[in-house]
């Protein structure tokens, strides 16, 4: 059986522009543009603020000679409130943020409802009095030594944030 060429396609070629339509398209788009006209700038006479120091003297300071510190005063501080005692028995292990509860590991001590702790981290620092324990799942009333428990608080807390018992 004889093989067929392959028929190419006619290519079609463009259709130039006559020279009549050239020119109205750039009359068209000629009369579609508009100058703006120059606006002059308005000035108003309103005063410069002035910059810090921009027409005072400038002052002198005291340099100290080289190798000699100049010691910085002690600034007043504000009385420390007095503090609680409080005896450091746990650490958070875990945190659940849509239901607030943190999960502690007891290291020392016990912690039984009603008892006041503090919670104190890198951005956490919060006192609460514990109203609901749960080991697995299941409501405590006390917890003890190397116990994981849950906790519901009312302040976000973070892992490895430390947990205090207020000593009354």
């Amino acid at each position: 059986m004889p093989k067929r060429k392959k028929v190419k396609g006619k290519t079609r070629t463009k259709r130039k522009k006559t020279r009549s339509a050239k020119m109205t398209a750039r009359r068209k788009s000629a009369a579609v543009r508009k100058k703006s006209a120059k606006k002059t700038p308005v000035r108003r006479a309103s005063p410069k603020k002035a910059r810090p120091g921009a027409g005072e003297p400038i002052k002198a300071r005291r340099v100290s000679p080289p190798g000699k510190s100049v010691a910085a005063a002690p600034t007043p501080s504000l009385p420390k409130p007095p503090m609680t005692p409080e005896k450091r028995i746990g650490i958070v292990t875990h945190y659940y943020s849509h239901l607030s509860v943190a999960i502690l590991r007891l290291e020392s001590g016990m912690l039984r409802i009603g008892d006041m702790i503090h919670i104190r981290g890198h951005t956490t620092d919060f006192s609460q009095r514990v109203d609901s324990l749960e080991i697995d799942h299941a409501p405590a009333t006390e917890v003890g030594p190397n116990d994981d428990f849950g906790l519901k608080v009312i302040g976000h807390v973070r892992e490895h944030d430390v947990v205090y018992k207020v000593l009354p």
